[in-house]
């Protein structure tokens, strides 16, 4: 935890802060723009740099995990980093066994399957110094950055947390994971407390670390409907936001501005709004204008561009991003895409994508 001891003075002066004002509602002279995993496969230098590694070797590495974060911005004028690292490495620091198959994603050795199993991990309040090496990624990237853009940390909502530990990698149905909610509710409770007392200090601690946002992912919201959300997933997402603050606070920590973004959690799009994040991340399946008369003023949003809409031509791109910025409108504004950047995805589009909304934007503002 030695990363907590360092202060921001020790790091290199803010240069551009136009997604921080985003965030928190404030101006901007233009709208900023990042692209969820954004360091990933489909730039070659990532390839290279991964090849030599297993995967969450690789996310023990802050040197490694700081090259990752810094690659996308040597090309793209992106407006903000997002720390390299995985969403699975809360479950691990519990005492899951997780490891990535090629091809197929996250697996699980031992996968929760009893309500007895839950006595296997390991006691939350320990999650944070197994997460040392997450911290010591941040405060390298902070100062590599140089003050160049602001650095985002992040981690899994506890319900999309729940379905990995539970179904064992990922599903297209979560039935395993549902069937807990409606045959074990009380343990499905016990897990996701469980989850949440992990994340507080974990996301905390990145902050302390030199985060300067936070964003967490509930990935697998669609597969709930609005009744199993607002009772297994919304009262933690609260929670989250609400202990993160006050702890924050309690240690003398400025406050960051926090995202929710809940994937195809589109039917609770006014809950997420009041659930205590200053930024709301939509997916592409929403209306912008719909978002905002439903979301009212009271937060920016963040998203929402179909990350396929990337194989179409720079020119095409061009016309989308022109919608999408009319449709959401100036300011309280975070451009973004719907959902991660695919590994097939070619990266001059996505710098046709992210010249295009600096370039609109600053055209919408004079007019």
């Amino acid at each position: 935890m030695e990363a907590n001891g360092l202060g921001s003075q020790s790091f290199p002066e803010l240069k551009n802060d136009t997604f921080l004002r985003a965030a928190w509602g404030e101006e901007t002279d233009y709208t900023p723009v990042w692209c969820m995993r954004q360091a990933g496969r489909y730039l070659p230098e990532f390839r290279e740099t991964r090849a030599t590694q297993d995967f969450f070797s690789t996310c023990r590495s802050p040197e490694a995990c700081c090259e990752l974060t810094l690659q996308p911005l040597r090309r793209f004028p992106l407006d903000a980093a997002i720390i390299f690292s995985d969403i699975l490495v809360v479950p691990q620091a519990l005492g899951m066994e997780v490891t990535m198959v090629p091809g197929k994603g996250p697996s699980f050795s031992e996968p929760l399957r009893e309500e007895r199993d839950l006595e296997r991990l390991r006691d939350p309040a320990v999650v944070a110094s197994e997460l040392g090496y997450v911290f010591q990624a941040i405060t390298l990237t902070r100062q590599q950055l140089a003050g160049r853009v602001p650095l985002i940390g992040f981690a899994g909502a506890p319900w999309t947390l729940m379905t990995y530990m539970v179904e064992g990698g990922s599903s297209s149905t979560m039935a395993q994971s549902k069937r807990w909610l409606y045959q074990r509710p009380q343990a499905s409770h016990q897990l996701l407390r469980i989850l949440t007392d992990a994340l507080v200090p974990y996301l905390v601690g990145q902050v302390a670390a030199g985060a300067q946002a936070l964003q967490l992912f509930e990935s697998h919201a669609g597969h709930l409907g609005p009744q199993l959300f607002s009772k297994f997933a919304l009262p933690y997402i609260r929670d989250v936001a609400k202990r993160v603050k006050a702890k924050l606070q309690e240690a003398g920590l400025a406050p960051v501005p926090m995202i929710i973004f809940a994937k195809d959690g589109h039917f609770a799009l006014e809950e997420l709004a009041q659930a205590g994040y200053e930024v709301v991340g939509l997916d592409w399946t929403v209306a912008p204008k719909k978002a905002r008369e439903r979301v009212g003023k009271t937060v920016t949003l963040q998203g929402n561009l179909d990350p396929c809409a990337l194989y179409a031509s720079e020119e095409e791109i061009g016309q989308m991003v022109q919608k999408m910025l009319d449709d959401f409108g100036p300011q309280r504004y975070i451009a973004n895409l719907g959902h991660g950047l695919y590994p097939d995805m070619d990266p001059e589009h996505v710098g046709a994508f992210v010249d295009a909304v600096h370039r609109h934007s600053r055209l919408l503002r004079q007019n």
